[in-house]
């Protein structure tokens, strides 16, 4: 369980309001920035805290109310109360949890098929669905940037970005290779198979966080989309592929009307990839970096979904498992979201 001090809480809301108020406190409008955001989340927490410790006062006192007075009216709405201030509760819990420094962001999802061909692209195709699905239910924007389809099903490559408050911090839990069993719908003996997917989750980097690029490291390559219609499609050669030459690392962007658009978005994906890079090469210049590139394959799953020869959804990082494979599949994945959040927590505690 994730303590919630409210009493240091309201000391940092206090803290960061005097800072507000100091003369020169608009001097360095970066910084300027990074406190007022500071204070509207803990402000944000606090006002939450107080709204569910009175509901959760109130209906205390409507049971007890209930222990000497029964009334069926009442009893189903202390039941209806307490299920819906349990999952506010819990929903604040996990809010708590987002302190790293580009939680609140916007996120940047890739996703890879692994070696196998048209099973694998299929695989490919089903995580993103997945992903649309759970955004959709959780209020998150999907915009999708790249996309390359497959050969004959699913996708060789998608990249796209979800906006809303908090996306990349409950998105960062997806962050590894997915693993699928199943009885392939492309195999004419009926066999099982077993396939893999990358997905890379980013943050979009903010306006104010600066990357320093050499324009002589970079290669741009304009090409039309070879989507087969719909929302794929694009009819001019504005897509934009960015290569940064020294750690070889790749962007494209072809969902915006605009070439210049679409660089515009490639270049803020680029400076996504090169940070994530950069901090886990512990690196301060992006010239010292080298980029690797893990390989999509057995041993290297954060996560199995298993539709044959039973059903079942674990995750290898924290052991939660689910048996509707189907429910998980329709984007019902914010239990293994919470479990990698609350495992990371008490392990940097």
């Amino acid at each position: 369980m994730i303590l919630f001090d409210i009493s240091n809480l309201k000391k940092e809301i206090d803290r960061l309001h005097n800072e507000t108020l100091e003369e020169d406190f608009w001097k360095n409008p970066k910084t300027s920035e990074e406190t007022l955001i500071k204070l509207k989340s803990a402000e944000k927490k606090y006002n939450q805290y107080n709204i569910l410790l009175n509901q959760l006062n109130n209906l205390i006192e409507l049971n007890e109310l209930l222990l000497s007075e029964h009334d069926t009216d009442m009893s189903n709405e202390v039941i209806s109360n307490s299920k819906r201030i349990e999952n506010e509760i819990k929903n604040l819990e996990l809010y708590t949890l987002l302190n790293d420094k580009y939680d609140k962001n916007n996120a940047i999802v890739t996703i890879h098929p692994g070696a196998g061909g048209t099973e694998s692209q299929d695989w490919a195709e089903m995580l993103y669905r997945m992903y649309c699905k759970w955004a959709n239910s959780n209020s998150y924007i999907i915009k999708e940037l790249d996309y390359l389809e497959g050969e004959e099903a699913g996708l060789k490559s998608v990249t796209f970005l979800v906006e809303g408050e908090n996306a990349y911090g409950y998105l960062k839990s997806e962050k590894g290779v997915h693993r699928l069993v199943r009885i392939s719908p492309f195999d004419s003996g009926g066999r099982r198979h077993t396939s893999f997917a990358s997905v890379e989750v980013l943050p979009e980097i903010t306006e104010d966080v600066v990357i320093d690029i050499c324009p002589e490291d970079i290669r741009i390559d304009t090409y039309r989309s070879s989507g087969a219609g719909g929302q794929h499609i694009n009819k001019t050669d504005s897509a934009v592929r960015i290569t940064h030459i020294p750690t070889n690392t790749v962007v494209s962007c072809q969902s915006e009307r605009s070439q210049i658009q679409n660089k515009e978005t490639a270049m803020k994906m680029l400076k996504s990839k090169l940070l994530d890079l950069k901090e886990k090469e512990n690196k301060e210049k992006i010239e010292n970096l080298k980029g690797t590139q893990k390989e999509i394959s057995w041993g290297s799953q954060i996560r199995s979904y298993i539709f044959c020869p039973y059903t079942m959804v674990k995750d290898h990082r924290t052991n939660y498992e689910v048996g509707n494979v189907q429910a998980v599949m329709d984007g019902n994945i914010n239990e293994f979201i919470e479990n990698y959040l609350r495992q990371q927590a008490n392990q940097n505690n």
